[in-house]
């Protein structure tokens, strides 16, 4: 464990946006300290390939470019601790955080715990992880060019998924496990009224397949017979949302009905002065690992215009 009691920044989480914020309040001489969390570089490190940040023009491996931020965060004199902060004072200052059983205090803290992609719980699922199995059609779609899909779900979430894929897919099959969905009704709409999507109702993905070089279709079952049977594809994208990882900030941070931390529109300030957010954890819409890198951006100016008032 680090040997850092107290800290004039504290971060809470890594991932873009954690790290990013670790690279701007280093190279401020404000001597982060950065508790990395159970996931170190957060739902990239999930991510096979990504195209998609400037930056890396023949794309990176998702894992590979959160080590990159890590190193340049660590170059610049973050402390990184490779543990997750378990329990949270924000009611006194200086703040008060637990990792591992060892207590820190912190002058301001940047809270970039992220959020989690849902997914259905299935072995096999986790077995395909970046290699057909994917929770972000932004991030992963244009690998499916003119291949079969499923998406699976039946709120907007898996509606926009869908809509989205059809830009790349020969065709998206939506799996719900209902006769009808939870979407809005123009979110319906646009769905059911799109050639390039089919929609195979009252079903469950039981097992995702395929072999060493990826996968190739799904094992359904049917919810009112229970018949199960295969369908093939090479793409299967949760769209059944995500959680904030906002649990040890309830009761103390305020929280949006879906459980993300509310800030000041245009900051990363939360209700607690001294205490700013960014990344996943407050945002429910974008969720791109760019988005993340400028609000880590964001809360890093914000925690150094802060500690600077403190002085004044």
């Amino acid at each position: 464990m680090s040997d850092i009691k107290h800290a004039k920044v504290a971060i809470i989480g890594s991932g873009p946006a954690g790290y990013t914020a670790a690279i701007y309040t280093a190279r401020a001489d404000l001597e982060p300290i950065l508790f990395e969390g159970l996931q170190p570089g957060g739902q990239l490190t999930t991510t096979n390939e990504v195209e998609n940040f400037p930056g890396f023009e023949n794309g990176v491996m998702g894992p590979e470019m959160m080590e990159v931020f890590k190193r340049q965060a660590m170059r610049f004199g973050t402390q990184v601790v490779s543990a997750q902060v378990d329990k949270v004072d924000f009611s006194t200052r200086p703040f008060k955080l637990w990792s591992n059983g060892e207590a820190y205090t912190a002058d301001s803290v940047i809270v970039s715990t992220g959020a989690s992609a849902r997914y259905l719980g299935l072995e096999s699922e986790q077995a395909f992880m970046g290699m057909g199995v994917s929770a972000c059609a932004t991030c992963d779609g244009p690998f499916y060019r003119n291949r079969d899909v499923i998406v699976v779900g039946g709120g907007d979430s898996a509606m926009e998924e869908a809509d989205h894929l059809t830009k790349f897919a020969n065709k998206v099959y939506i799996v719900h496990r209902r006769d009808e969905f939870r979407a809005s009704k123009i979110m319906q709409k646009r769905t059911l009224e799109n050639p390039k999507i089919d929609v195979i109702w009252n079903a469950v993905p039981v097992e995702v397949l395929g072999d060493n070089t990826g996968m190739t279709g799904a094992r359904l079952k049917n919810t009112v017979t229970g018949e199960e049977n295969e369908l093939k594809a090479e793409g299967f994208f949760l769209g059944i949302g995500h959680t904030p990882n906002t649990e040890i900030f309830k009761g103390q941070l305020e929280l949006d009905a879906k459980g993300y931390i509310v800030v000041e529109p245009g900051t990363s300030k939360t209700n607690i002065p001294g205490v700013f957010a960014c990344g996943d954890v407050q945002d429910p819409h974008y969720r791109q690992a760019i988005t993340a890198a400028g609000s880590g951006c964001m809360s890093a100016l914000d925690a150094e215009h802060y500690l600077a008032g403190l002085n004044d």
